[in-house]
């Protein structure tokens, strides 16, 4: 089914971050007009976890396989009756649900990936369409199944030379010889809040924290040396490998929690400008856009253009371009990238539950 010109589309976009800041939700109108697309963010909001819900995402990797589907299953109707609620308060009846879900598992070069709550759940909680589980079938066509938003970036963000978001993960993309690229560059929010979290806080407010620290030459010389940086894309990451790899020689070294959040700052900002176009302007989103000492780390090693759109393209870029996919897997059309990915093709992902 191809889009028709001047048709209007209303979806409900969710997404659910590695760096676990809670339950995006967007409800988007699409239209399609003269072989372009153009949106309307019509409502927004973000569902904050509640402690009970933060322990079970991070400890949802320890289950076991009954266990795991048995959350897998509950996020499904958490994330249903959040959407009902949203939809009733904003008075909104969209034709569809995209539902991104949590990461638990990415491991791509294993061939599997696994992203919590059950779509067909959310689409019984709601009584709504709801296309989720949008990784595996690039999986399983020998992709990294991530990352998924340059889709949204070419077709939606496209006077913009490239896109940079700041979110768990730092991921780009940009247009390389006629073909979007895209890749994960490094963590960002992931250890920023992990660190801070040591010190009583749930995240460092505009870097203040990390700004008070010195950088650790050796630490900052050793991050920077992991394989994973020496990797051409398509790459991504995952909280396997900050978990046996970036963490465990963060964790290795002797030095306060100021001094490894100045050298994690360090760190993310010079590989941000290895992995960026040197020309054009830079669209940067996600909750790390917020973060006035990282902007400036970025901004000193940085060529390109930054450019900070509104809060709300800030916040909920993600849960609006999973809008967009799930809207692009409901019309039968391309919805990820074989050029990103390394998939054999591109495809039309995603599973969509009636």
């Amino acid at each position: 089914m191809k889009p028709l010109s001047g048709n209007k589309y209303l979806v409900a976009g969710t997404m659910s971050g590695t760096s676990l800041d809670g339950l995006d939700l967007a409800a988007v109108e699409f239209m399609y007009a003269d072989n372009l697309w153009e949106f309307t963010i019509v409502a927004a909001k973000t569902i904050q976890y509640p402690s009970e819900w933060e322990d079970k995402l991070k400890s949802a990797p320890a289950l076991s396989g009954v266990q795991l589907m048995e959350l897998h299953n509950d996020y499904g109707r958490y994330t249903g009756l959040h959407i009902n609620e949203f939809l009733q308060k904003n008075q909104l009846i969209p034709a569809l649900i995209a539902s991104h879900g949590h990461t638990i598992f990415h491991q791509p070069e294993k061939g599997f990936t696994f992203q919590l709550g059950n779509g067909v759940c959310i689409a019984a909680e709601t009584g709504i369409t709801t296309v989720a589980d949008f990784r595996s079938g690039d999986v399983a066509l020998g992709g990294q199944g991530a990352p998924l938003v340059p889709v949204g970036d070419r077709l939606l963000f496209s006077k913009y030379e490239s896109c940079l978001n700041l979110g768990g993960f730092a991921n780009i993309s940009f247009e390389q010889n006629g073909k979007r690229t895209a890749f994960d560059i490094c963590p960002v929010n992931f250890i920023l809040n992990e660190l801070a979290q040591k010190k009583g806080k749930s995240y460092d407010a505009g870097g203040e924290l990390g700004r008070t620290g010195k950088i650790n030459k050796e630490l900052l010389e050793q991050l920077n040396r992991l394989e994973f940086y020496r990797q051409p894309p398509p790459k991504s990451l995952g909280r396997e490998w900050m978990d046996n790899s970036f963490l465990l020689l963060m964790n290795s070294f002797d030095a306060s929690v100021e001094d490894k959040l100045r050298t994690a700052y360090e760190h993310i900002a010079l590989q941000i400008a290895n992995a960026a176009p040197e020309t054009g302007r830079m669209l940067v989103t996600g909750g790390g856009a917020y973060n006035t000492f990282l902007l400036e780390r970025i901004r000193e090693h940085l060529k390109c253009e930054i450019v900070i759109p509104s809060s709300e393209i800030i916040e909920y870029k993600e849960a609006l371009v999973f809008a967009f996919l799930g809207l692009l897997r409901f019309l039968e059309e391309i919805n990820c990238y074989a050029s990103v990915t390394g998939a054999r093709r591109d495809s039309s992902t995603g599973v969509v539950y009636s």
